[in-house]
């Protein structure tokens, strides 16, 4: 695993780092929470090991403002405290998992496995399927019986819109309301869009996956329904 280490104490830097190499892990160190903010939004890990008390900016504003920016790299957080009020307070922050010091390296080992699985299955579980066409929001790829598909980035919204509703019909007004919000252009911009969506993932492939439902909107589905 790819891990970041944010804590401020050298010794158990070390002790941890020793341990977690010999694993065969990879670990990058931030000794504060700022610096460790930065790592975190500048690097794809596969979890992050977070001290509660840090110089600068600590543990629960360093985890509150990693999900702000919309990243959701699980973490677990490393304490001394361990009253419930302070656990409840990590989660809140947006923790994923709970460490009280001191702990044994094998339990840390496990628990970071079983993180990195969680991760990993709900990454899965986010990719989108409908017959042989396949998106994966993470990296906005489209394919279609192993092709890829580019999309331009309104068509490519509406895709996953109808992939996520998929077999069930989703409304015009719907998808101009996720699309543009409270001002949708006029009708004929959507027909527009339509058009190239389909001519994209419909026009050199079998079966037809987008169907128009006449006076309510669109249907993404094979041709069994599903």
């Amino acid at each position: 695993m790819y891990l970041l280490l944010i804590e401020d104490n050298p010794d158990l830097i070390e002790n941890l780092c020793e341990f977690l190499e010999s694993q065969g892990h990879i670990v990058d160190i931030a000794y504060n929470g700022l610096s460790g903010l930065g790592f975190a939004l500048d690097n794809s890990y596969d979890v992050i090991i977070l001290d509660l008390t840090l110089p600068g900016m600590d543990g629960l504003e360093v985890c509150s403002r990693l999900r702000r920016e919309g990243h959701d790299t699980p973490v677990l957080m490393l304490t001394a405290r361990d009253t419930l009020q302070d656990k409840l307070e990590g989660f809140a922050s947006g923790t994923d998992d709970y460490l009280v010091k001191p702990f044994a390296l094998p339990e840390l080992a496990a628990r970071l496995g079983a993180l990195s699985r969680r991760s990993r299955s709900e990454m899965a579980q986010r990719r989108l399927e409908v017959e042989d066409l396949r998106f994966d929001p993470d990296t906005l790829r489209v394919e279609r019986n192993g092709q890829r598909i580019e999309l331009a980035p309104i068509p490519l919204k509406i895709l996953a819109l109808l992939m996520r509703r998929s077999p069930g019909v989703v409304r015009r007004m719907e998808i101009e309301r996720e699309i543009w919000g409270d001002d949708p252009p006029d009708s004929d911009t959507l027909r527009a869009h339509m058009h190239a969506l389909r001519a994209a993932i419909d026009r050199h492939f079998e079966p037809p996956l987008l169907h128009t439902i006449r006076g309510m909107g669109y249907q993404l589905c094979g041709p069994d329904g599903r």
